[in-house]
């Protein structure tokens, strides 16, 4: 849901979000516009934790970078775009100190931004096109309703592209965590 009064920026956020009356409230910006999302539910929570484990237990075990959920980043050259994804992977050498307490000045490896009630693909989608301009390289895009994933990545044009893997397929880390696979059935079981 847009919440447009002015064009938004970084240190906005963080003051509406420092507002005790918004304390269930998750902001986020795309060109200076101001968007909101309620708290998700208890299906959107466990598809969180499922993937931030597996992705937190892969990139430990070969020491990686760090996994993190409900994180805020922004380019650190644009004050007015800010996403929080469900999870993301940040890289070992691109990773904040561990008690980095402010939104993250630069965009996640990875962004896995999970579907929910409050949310259309469509609103999904544009959040992966901003992501692939902003330097992620690798965006998941969790469809419940569909049980399978859309996974963004640039082509060898440097274009946005995404490809749909369903309950029957599995992830990979690609070249962000090279290795990794997450069979969709363990986050979708028949």
């Amino acid at each position: 849901m847009a919440l447009q009064e002015k064009l938004y920026t970084v240190e906005d956020v963080w003051q509406l979000e420092h507002q005790p009356e918004n304390e269930d409230k998750h902001y986020y910006l795309i060109d200076g516009e101001l968007f909101w999302e309620m708290s998700p539910g208890y299906f959107h929570g466990r598809l969180t934790v499922l993937i931030g484990r597996y992705l937190s237990i892969y990139a430990e075990e070969h020491d990686l970078g760090e996994v993190v959920a409900e994180t805020s980043f922004y380019p650190s050259d644009d004050r007015h775009t800010l996403l929080r994804p469900d999870v993301a992977f940040i890289r070992k050498e691109k990773a904040p100190p561990a008690d980095y307490e402010k939104f993250v000045p630069r965009m996640p490896d990875l962004a896995v931004e999970i579907s929910s009630p409050s949310n259309t693909v469509a609103e999904l989608r544009r959040k992966a096109a901003v992501y692939m301009a902003t330097d992620t390289e690798l965006v998941w895009l969790v469809l419940p309703e569909q049980a399978g994933v859309e996974v963004w990545t640039l082509g060898s044009d440097g274009e946005p592209q995404s490809e749909f893997i369903a309950r029957d397929g599995s992830l990979s880390g690609e070249q962000i965590l090279p290795g990794f696979a997450l069979e969709l059935g363990q986050l979708f079981p028949r």
